[in-house]
């Protein structure tokens, strides 16, 4: 999905020469985290919000160009691409440029939240599996394999966490007896983080903890 339509230019950007006061009232009636900043239609970086409430309100903005943070897309980004710098920049606007660094607008983050909300991932619907497995050791390929051959599909996966050298994998699939995927990726020695109601192993596993509780408390 692109992001161009969804490019923006309600609000002009900050000139260098622009008045630190008038852009504390700026940041005042908008909820943007930072505010691009352009010299002659070039972009030159963006001044966040934080910053510009103890900066001294007589100067210009020209005065704190060290303060300026350089991040932006490009045109012809897509939407995941664009919403990885949402997230590593800590930001809820987004400056996009051309080829030659001219700014052309900006995107918000809501509009590309929404973009992910139309994915298959979100919005059809099917079944949400968390597994566990050695980063070493998991392949997608096998994940796929275990998934296809128990006649469901794919309808999104990603990397949620990798910690102590584990990668957490969730996904989505489509409408399917969980119960026998449950099982084959348990068989492949994945672990299975997420909970099931059709999840037999751990109902006759609890059945079976209730039966031996019963039979030492006799």
């Amino acid at each position: 999905m692109k992001t161009s339509p969804h490019i923006i230019n309600e609000i002009e950007p900050l000139g260098v020469d622009a008045k630190i006061e008038d852009i504390q009232l700026l940041f005042n009636e908008l909820t943007y985290t930072h505010f691009p900043v352009t010299k002659d239609s070039i972009y030159i970086g963006c001044i966040p919000e934080a910053d510009i409430r103890s900066f001294e309100t007589e100067k210009k903005l020209d005065a704190y160009r060290y303060a300026l943070e350089g991040f932006f897309v490009r045109e012809q980004n897509n939407w995941l691409d664009t919403l990885e710098s949402f997230a590593q920049n800590n930001t809820n606007i987004m400056p996009v440029l051309d080829d030659d660094n001219t700014y052309l607008g900006y995107l918000e983050l809501s509009d590309i939240m929404n973009l992910f909300n139309q994915t298959p991932f979100l919005n059809e619907p099917g079944n949400i599996l968390i597994i566990e497995k050695g980063v070493q050791d998991y392949s997608f390929s096998e994940i796929s394999q275990i998934i296809e051959s128990n006649n469901a599909k794919i309808l999104g996966l990603f990397i949620s966490m990798i910690e102590n050298d584990v990668a957490q994998i969730t996904i989505k699939i489509s409408d399917s007896d969980l119960n026998n995927i449950v099982q084959t990726f348990r068989r492949y020695s994945y672990n299975i983080t997420s909970h099931h109601q059709e999840d037999a192993f751990l109902t006759n596993l609890k059945e079976r903890s209730k039966y031996l509780e019963k039979y030492l408390n006799i």
